[in-house]
C-alpha cells in the first residue's frame, strides 16, 4: 500500500490554503506581470512612490516570490501603467548565485523581447538601479489560469481556446530559438477581452547562449516538467509541448496528473506514471492530451497537429449547416418550429397535419418524462448528491464510488496493489480507495480487522514516526449487509520544517470480503482535523460512503 509515493508526515511543495474570508484574494506567489481585477486592500508600502530609472513610479505590489517582487508602476514619460519585476535576494546569498539571478532576469527580458506574438508578454525596458536589473513589461489586467482553477475547472472548449493561445506563444518562441521550460497555469495570464498571455521566461533556454544553472541544478515546476528534462537530457520544443499537455489536463481536471505529496515522488510520477484520459475531456481533446503526455518526445504530436485539434474543439458548433437549413428549414414544409424558433424534425407523413404534429409532440414529451422518472428517480431519495459523479471502478476496485465531479483521478494497479485516489482541486481533501488481496500483497500488509488498524495508527504508523500525537476512534458499522469498521484518526504534521504543527484527519471505512476473508476494501477521506474543513471532511466522508457500492459483496 502506498501514500502516493510519500509518507503521511512528509512535507509537500503544494501548501494547503483555505479560501480567504470575505472573498479576499491573496497576491500570487510568482512573478507574473498582471494586476488582479480584485485584491484585498494592502498596507502602504514604504517603497511605493519611488522613482526607478528616472521615469517609472512604483505604485503598489502585485505579487512576490522567493527571488523577486512585481510592482505596478506608472511610466511618467509616456503616461501608462506598467509592471516592473524587482530582484530581491536573501542577504546571505553568495555573490556568484546573486549574479546568476541577475543575469537570468536580463535573459528573461531578452528572451521575451525577441518573440513577436500577441500572447507573449511585451518587454519595454531593463533599468539598472541599485546595481541590479529591474525588468519593465506590459501590465496585463486580469488573473492567472492558476487563480482561475482555484474557482473550478474549465469546460473543454474554454481550455482549448486558452491552449491555442499558449501554443501560438510557444510556436513563436521556438521559431525565435527560445524554450520556455516553465509552462504552467501560474504563468498563463487571462487578460481582458479573452486575451491569453504566456509570461515568465525567467528560466528560458535561449539558443546560442550559455546556461546559467549549476551542473545538475534543477529548475522549473516539477509536476509540469517533461520526462527528458527530469532525466537530464537535452530538451527541445517537444518538452514545452509536454508541459502544455499537463496544463490542458489540469484545466479540465483541476490538478496535474503527476502531482504527489513532495517533489521526489512527483518527479518519479512524471517518469513512470501513466494517467488515464481526463474524465472531463474525452474525445479529440482527451486523445490529444494523452498524446502530448507520451514519455518519448518523438511520439508527441507536432504544433500543426495540436493546433488543428484544438481549433476543432474550441470552435462553437454551428446552429445548422446550409444543407440542414434547406432540409429542415425553420418555417419550410419539412419542419415545424416551436416558440423558441428551434427547428424540430417531423416525419413526412405528418406534413401539413397540425393535429398530428401536436400529437407527436405530446408523445415525445411523455416519453421524455418517463425516461426521467426511470433513470433519475427523483422520488427515490437515494440519488447521487448534487455536484457528485458516480465513477465505475470495476476493473481496479470491483466497486463503484461517487466523488465530487471536479476531483482528479490517479490510479495505481499492479499485481500487489490496486487503488485509486481522487484529488480535490483546492488540495484540501483527497479520497483514497484500495482493494487489498492478502494472497498477493506484501507480507507486512495489515489485515481487515479494525483493531489491527487502530493499533497501527496509535503506534505512529509503520515506523512509529509517520503520525505525531495520534488519536484514534473505532466503531463497528454495517456496509451492504457486511460487518465493517470505521476509524477516525487525528494526528499532527511532524515535518521538521513545520513550526506550527498542522492537524490532519483520516476518516476510513474498512470492509472485509464476504467469502474468502483474504480480500478487503479500504476507503479513506483525508483532510484537516480542525475548523471548517474538518466538518466538511466529515460530511464528504458520509456522502462518499453512502454511495460506495462494492460489486457482488
Amino acid at each position: 500500500m502506498t501514500n502516493d509515493g510519500g509518507r503521511a508526515n512528509e512535507p509537500t511543495s503544494y501548501g494547503l490554503r483555505p479560501p480567504e474570508p470575505n472573498g479576499a484574494q491573496v497576491p500570487p506567489q510568482n512573478s507574473a506581470a498582471y494586476e488582479p481585477t480584485q485584491v484585498a486592500q494592502a498596507p502602504h508600502d514604504p517603497d511605493a512612490g519611488r522613482l526607478i530609472g528616472g521615469r517609472y513610479r512604483l505604485l503598489s505590489r502585485l505579487g512576490h516570490g522567493g527571488m523577486g517582487t512585481v510592482w505596478r508602476a506608472h511610466d511618467e514619460v509616456v503616461d501608462r501603467d506598467v509592471a516592473i519585476k524587482e530582484p530581491r535576494l536573501p542577504d546571505n546569498l553568495p555573490a556568484r548565485e546573486r549574479e546568476n539571478v541577475y543575469l537570468r532576469m536580463q535573459r528573461e527580458a531578452r528572451a521575451a523581447a525577441r518573440i513577436d506574438h500577441p500572447s507573449v508578454v511585451t518587454m519595454h525596458d531593463v533599468v539598472i538601479e541599485d546595481a541590479k536589473p529591474w525588468i519593465v513589461m506590459e501590465l496585463v489586467r486580469g488573473h492567472s489560469l492558476g487563480d482561475r482553477l482555484q474557482e473550478g475547472t474549465l469546460d473543454v472548449r474554454e481550455a482549448a481556446r486558452i491552449g491555442l493561445a499558449v501554443l501560438g506563444a510557444l510556436t513563436a518562441a521556438h521559431e525565435a530559438g527560445v524554450l520556455h521550460r516553465d509552462v504552467k497555469p501560474d504563468n498563463v495570464l487571462l487578460g481582458r477581452g479573452d486575451r491569453v498571455v504566456l509570461t515568465d521566461f525567467g528560466i528560458a533556454q535561449v539558443e546560442g547562449e550559455q546556461g546559467l544553472t549549476e551542473t545538475g541544478a534543477f529548475v522549473g515546476s516539477p509536476e509540469y516538467i517533461s520526462p527528458e528534462r527530469v532525466l537530464g537530457q537535452r530538451p527541445g520544443p517537444e518538452s514545452d509541448l509536454w508541459s502544455l499537455g499537463v496544463v490542458l489536463y489540469a484545466a479540465v481536471e483541476g490538478v496535474s496528473p503527476y502531482r504527489r505529496s513532495h517533489t521526489p515522488s512527483t518527479l518519479q510520477a512524471v517518469l513512470s506514471a501513466e494517467p488515464q484520459t481526463p474524465a472531463r475531456g474525452s474525445g479529440a481533446f482527451g486523445t490529444l492530451v494523452m498524446r502530448l503526455l507520451r514519455k518519448n518526445p518523438a511520439e508527441r504530436p507536432s504544433s500543426a497537429e495540436i493546433r488543428e485539434t484544438l481549433e476543432s474543439v474550441a470552435r462553437p458548433p454551428a446552429a445548422a449547416s446550409l444543407a440542414e437549413t434547406q432540409l429542415y428549414g425553420s418555417t419550410g414544409a419539412t419542419g415545424a418550429t416551436g416558440a423558441t424558433g428551434t427547428s424540430v424534425w417531423v416525419p413526412p407523413v405528418l406534413h401539413r397535419n397540425r393535429k398530428a404534429q401536436y400529437g407527436l409532440g405530446v408523445a415525445v414529451l411523455a416519453i421524455a418524462v418517463a425516461l426521467v422518472l426511470i433513470f433519475a428517480n427523483p422520488f427515490g431519495g437515494g440519488g447521487t448528491p448534487a455536484g457528485f459523479l458516480v465513477r465505475p471502478e470495476s476493473e481496479v476496485l470491483k466497486a463503484d464510488i461517487a466523488v465530487p465531479k471536479d476531483y482528479a483521478r490517479v490510479e495505481v494497479s499492479n499485481t500487489s496493489e490496486s487503488n485509486v485516489t481522487y484529488y480535490d482541486p483546492s488540495d484540501v481533501f483527497y479520497i483514497f480507495v484500495e482493494r487489498v488481496d492478502l494472497a498477493t500483497a506484501a507480507k507486512d500488509t495489515l489485515d481487515a480487522k479494525g483493531d489491527t488498524w487502530k493499533s497501527y495508527y496509535e503506534k505512529g504508523g509503520k515506523y512509529g514516526t509517520e503520525l505525531d500525537k495520534p488519536k484514534v476512534s473505532l466503531k463497528e458499522v454495517d456496509h451492504q449487509g457486511q460487518k465493517a469498521s470505521e476509524l477516525v484518526t487525528d494526528y499532527e504534521d511532524t515535518s521538521p520544517a513545520s513550526n506550527n504543527p498542522v492537524g490532519h484527519r483520516f476518516h476510513e471505512l474498512i470492509v472485509p470480503g464476504k467469502n474468502d476473508g483474504r480480500t478487503y476494501w479500504r476507503l479513506r477521506v483525508a483532510g484537516p482535523s480542525d475548523g471548517w474543513a474538518a466538518k466538511e471532511g466529515d460530511k464528504l466522508f458520509s456522502e462518499v460512503v453512502a454511495h460506495f457500492e462494492i460489486n457482488q459483496l
